[in-house]
């Protein structure tokens, strides 16, 4: 069985966030070995400058690679590839086939992604094109690996 890892910076702080992260978690059981790993986020002033900021990214940055090692990388990063569900699905389906037997999501702090994540990752994504809540980003995520799920076992959820 695939596992599926969403190895992401920071806490989700809303008990609702958490709630629609667990409710993906527990229909994920189904197709695969489905994780959250949380990471510490670094502490930042208030204003930080824009070294603290590149310090702060590559701390993370260790972290996010030490917890996704061995494992297939895919980056969430804005430069990612837009693709539509569908393709998602196709695309998880394809790496399972392939031998893979752990794919992670990597997402990044508020200030996003080191250069060393993203270029040790085997592949990104870009959620969209707008800007959303950071948080949100998890549970986005969570939702579209369960649609791309859905879709390969041809299930009714995604229409």
């Amino acid at each position: 069985m695939l596992s599926v890892k969403i190895v992401c910076v920071g806490k989700l702080k809303e008990s609702w966030w958490r709630e629609a992260c667990k409710e993906y978690e527990k229909r994920l059981g189904a197709f695969c070995k489905f994780s959250v790993v949380e990471l510490p986020e670094s502490r930042l002033p208030e204003n930080p400058s824009q070294a603290q900021i590149q310090n702060a990214l590559q701390e993370e940055g260790k972290a996010i690679l030490h917890a996704s090692q061995n494992s297939y990388r895919v980056a969430l990063c804005i430069e990612g590839k837009l693709i539509s569900s569908p393709d998602l699905a196709e695309w998880m389906h394809k790496i399972s086939i392939q031998g893979i037997s752990t794919i992670s999501f990597l997402i990044g702090s508020s200030f996003g992604l080191s250069d060393s994540v993203k270029q040790a990752a085997d592949g990104s994504l870009s959620m969209s094109k707008m800007t959303f809540p950071h948080q949100l980003a998890r549970v986005m995520l969570c939702e579209q690996i369960y649609r791309g799920f859905q879709i390969q076992n041809h299930g009714k959820y995604h229409k």
